[in-house]
């Protein structure tokens, strides 16, 4: 690793130590003055909270701090050697976020939070160092309205975040921002179903590539945020009536269009930035699915979900002036967890998901689409070795089985360890390698072994952090130049006031 990157660690590690040393001061501090100087210190720092919180009647406001260093090797090529692309990749990610809640009435709040992510990063294709400070962008501007019409109906309408389910198909509605938001510009309405533990969600969504489609960011850079233009409508519902058995089932329509061209300077793509025109697709998505969790028998030890979902409709198999394929599709994660109940909180699970791929002789596109679900669920290495697969955080076509252990190692620290087997459905790309980058096998579809590691502290109150380790071992999926190990680390700090 370079020097950039020991430096990177030294900052993470003295501000952890920093933290450390700060709370630690502070305890001792209280435990050497009497009772009424330390209630008046701890009355004093609660005081100005509180005020930063709830500084009217009618608003409320937070703000968080997040410090991400994020190194990978090989993560995208598999090829230590790859030609113009470097294999080392080295970033930091710095996040600010401020939001507020403005009480209009009991039953109606307007949401509004700004978040500004400026970034450092190595960049190994052109061998220079460079930080973007970009841009401050909405990623919350909604108003909420509860108990509409007098009923157990909530309204959320504007940008707005929308997790359904455990986020398998619904989660990350901006993903090619790199984490730094995941917002939907929605319409979202929850319905409570009376004397029954039971919700209903119809949403609307309405998302644009471009991230100043409809709220202009401070200090725009013209990006984009998503990979097309995007219009989806979803029907979902949540039966938890019935007693060790949760019940979720849905429906969602996605149309994507792919979006004009937008050169700049040196990327003449449709994005403003690196990306290439095969990502933007046109497509009609249909998707029904469902899911079923719970314990076991009324066990206090083990417990499941499965959840499947088909898919019907067009979409092209690359983007361009391609056309459109049937779409036929199948995908489905299922999950086995025993909990053992001890003081450490000891939890062993197994994992299969299978996302069905295409197989290019049939002159349909049998490759499962994630819609909203292209964000890190179990590997972000895996994530970025989709790149010339599909796209970075795409990942289809796959059989993984996992396997995984967590613990609860004290008060404040949790570890968790996993092992995943990988494996291809259909050789899609064998006749398409990028010469010098990478490469697939004529008839392997064993993807290859990958291995990751999780610590978790919790520092202070307000202060967390955690460690991520990830270890790839390509498998005969990939032709011979592109079977090099991948290595992928990342530190983050995270601060909540």
């Amino acid at each position: 690793m370079g020097g950039n990157i020991w430096k990177t660690l030294v900052v993470f590690v003295a501000s952890v130590v920093m933290f450390n040393a700060f709370a630690a001061a502070e305890q001792k501090s209280v435990r050497c003055v009497d009772a009424n100087q330390a209630a008046s210190r701890t009355s004093g720092m609660e005081s100005f909270r509180n005020w930063f919180h709830n500084p009217a009647d009618w608003l409320e406001m937070g703000a968080d701090l997040q410090l991400h260093w994020t190194y990978g090797w090989n993560i995208e090529t598999l090829n230590d050697h790859a030609a113009n692309r470097g294999s080392g990749w080295n970033w930091i990610q710095n996040r600010m976020r401020w939001w507020t809640k403005t009480k209009i009435s009991d039953d109606i709040d307007f949401n509004l939070r700004l978040t500004w992510e400026f970034l450092s990063w190595d960049d190994p294709a052109h061998k220079r160092k460079e930080i973007d400070f970009d841009e401050i962008i909405f990623d919350q501007f909604n108003l909420t309205v509860r108990n509409l019409f007098d009923m157990p109906l909530t309204m959320v309408a504007g940008r707005q975040d929308i997790i359904l389910g455990n986020g398998w198909l619904v989660a990350e509605g901006t993903p090619l921002d790199c984490g730094r938001t995941i917002y939907f510009d929605a319409l979202r309405f929850t319905y409570k179903i009376p004397d029954r533990d039971t919700t209903v969600d119809l949403v609307y969504i309405e998302n644009r590539a471009a991230a100043d489609a409809y709220l202009k960011p401070i200090n725009d850079r013209h990006k984009q945020v998503t990979e097309q233009d995007e219009r989806g409508v979803i029907l979902y519902v949540t039966d938890k009536s019935r007693p060790n058995l949760q019940l979720e089932g849905y429906f969602i329509y996605k149309n994507d269009n792919p979006i004009n061209f937008r050169p700049t300077g040196a990327h003449p793509s449709p994005f403003d930035g690196p990306w290439p025109a095969a990502w933007s697709k046109k497509a009609e998505i249909y998707t029904i699915g469902g899911a079923i969790s719970g314990p076991i028998a009324s066990s206090e030890h083990w417990k499941y979900r499965v959840e499947g979902a088909v898919q019907t409709g067009k979409k092209q198999t690359v983007g361009g002036d391609s056309p459109e394929h049937t779409l036929q599709a199948f995908g489905t994660v299922d999950r086995l967890e025993y909990h053992f109940n001890d003081a450490k909180k000891n939890e062993l699970h197994g994992t299969f998901e299978y996302l069905s791929g295409d197989n290019p002789g049939t002159g349909k596109n049998e490759a499962f689409d994630p819609l909203w679900g292209e964000w890190p669920q179990w590997s972000k290495l895996i994530m970025y070795a989709y790149s010339f697969d599909t796209m970075v955080g795409e990942p289809t076509n796959f059989y993984r089985l996992g396997f995984g252990h967590s613990i609860q190692l004290t008060e404040k620290m949790q570890m968790s360890t996993d092992y995943h087997l990988l494996w291809a459905g259909e050789n899609t790309n064998k006749n398409n390698p990028i010469p010098g980058i990478i490469g697939f096998s004529d008839s392997g579809k064993f993807r290859g072994q990958l291995a990751t590691w999780q610590l978790k502290y919790t520092l202070t109150k307000n202060l967390k952090g955690s460690l991520a380790l990830e270890y790839f071992i390509p498998g005969n999926y990939y032709d011979s130049q592109s079977r090099d190990n991948a290595y992928f680390a990342e530190l983050n700090l995270e601060y909540t006031f």
